[in-house]
């Protein structure tokens, strides 16, 4: 049997109009869509420079239907670079490019190989005894558990199983294609090459039942480093995986611990110093980064108070430290020490704002009415914005604490 190395792919949601994303910096959409575009391209070169017998795209090739032909052409003009130097391309259909969706059509070299939607089929390379078992979404939600329909492993040669699938489940992605660890391995297959969850994971390695990740993040739920995997075969078994990393922007949650910032200006040299540290790591990409404040800190109510200023001062440490680091949003974590207990001249407790607001906070009538806002506030969002921030009602505890800092920073600043 050959010893051959092949990529597995999946997710390059060609075409996604970052909607959520667009909404707040229509110029940073731009860039993450022409990052997708560019992680693909490097993807192929890479196919190219290892000399890969083939490359597996499990689902997803493009977000949705096209809105002209752009994007089509590009992916045609990078298989055909694939197609001159030799190597094909074995596709399934997911739930975003599902026969149903897509109505455009570009013609693609005869080495493009796309499974059908109505049954699972076999694509067979003779000269490397590989055999590749897929099938398609014929629309977007799939219910039905493919796997159990896939054919038979070929005996003596080394088999693939390609599918669109949440597998085991994933909080993150809607369930569809739904199956076992056990299901798949009852096929006999050596590896499953996995699409639809956007996050690296090898779920067995007996066999392999790999999920890639995508090729680019999209949104502040697809932090860190993005790519497909290599895998190499040797004597009719996996010898190894490698993954290829090859997003050109990326989203990460930076938390910063702010328990020794006595003010402003060291919670700020804080923010720098975490930025200098990811910067190393992101190696000149853009960065699209949600910073989040926390920890116990005098600065508390100051750096609360005035949040407009506070994000200004923070996009700004970013660009000191690299001129492609956004500020995808500020989240205040912190909290303020705990005083000790005053007393007026005669003896009473005082009154402090702080308590008062914080029983504001616990009450069940108040929390109720705020919840109601929230979720009305929540309904009214644009679609692509709802989905990325999730549900508002599940932060209102945060909201509250945010509020109670600016009342009492703008309190504390009139006393000053």
């Amino acid at each position: 049997m050959n010893n051959f190395t092949f990529i597995h792919a999946a997710d390059l949601h060609l075409g996604s109009p970052l909607a959520g994303l667009a909404l707040k910096d229509a110029d940073i959409a731009r860039r993450f869509a022409s990052a997708g575009r560019r992680a693909f391209e490097d993807l192929v070169s890479q196919a190219i420079e290892i000399g890969a017998a083939f490359l597996i795209v499990a689902g997803d090739v493009y977000d949705g239907d096209w809105a002209d032909n752009t994007i089509g052409l590009f992916f045609a003009r990078q298989v055909a670079r694939l197609d001159r130097a030799g190597i094909p391309v074995i596709l399934v259909r997911g739930n975003h490019d599902a026969e149903s969706v897509i109505t455009k059509a570009i013609t693609l070299p005869a080495s493009v190989r796309t499974y059908p939607t109505t049954r699972a089929d076999t694509h067979r390379f003779e000269h490397l005894r590989v055999a590749l078992h897929g099938r398609s979404f014929p629309n977007r939600a799939v219910e039905e558990n493919y796997a159990l329909s896939y054919p038979e492993a070929v005996p003596g040669w080394f088999n693939i199983g390609v599918l669109h699938t949440s597998c085991t489940g994933h909080a993150a992605h809607a369930t569809y294609a739904p199956c076992s660890i056990a299901d798949l391995q009852g096929r006999g297959y050596d590896y499953w090459a996995l699409g639809h969850v956007h996050d690296y994971a090898e779920l067995c390695r007996d066999p392999w039942v790999v999920f890639p990740g995508n090729l680019q993040g999209r949104s502040i739920r697809e932090c860190g480093a993005k790519g497909a995997v290599a895998v190499e075969v040797a004597d009719g078994r996996v010898r190894s995986l490698r993954r290829l990393i090859v997003d050109h922007a990326r989203f990460h949650q930076l938390a910063v611990d702010l328990a020794g910032a006595a003010d402003e200006r060291e919670a700020l040299q804080a923010v720098e110093a975490a930025f200098r540290a990811l910067a190393a790591e992101a190696q000149g990409r853009l960065l699209a980064v949600r910073v989040r404040l926390h920890g116990e800190s005098p600065a508390h109510d100051r750096l609360a108070a005035d949040r407009e200023g506070l994000t200004a001062e923070i996009q700004a440490a970013a660009q000191r430290v690299h001129e492609d680091i956004w500020l995808e949003r500020l989240k205040i974590e912190t909290r303020r020490p705990r005083l000790p207990e005053r007393a007026d001249p005669f003896g009473a407790p005082a009154i402090d704002p702080a308590t008062l607001l914080a029983s504001l906070d616990h009450d069940p009538e108040f929390r109720a009415r705020a919840r109601a806002a929230l979720a009305e506030i929540g309904a009214r969002m644009p679609g692509g914005l709802a989905r990325e921030e999730g549900e508002l009602a599940d932060e209102l505890d945060a909201l509250c604490a945010e509020a109670e800092a600016v009342i009492l920073g703008r309190l504390h600043g009139r006393t000053c």
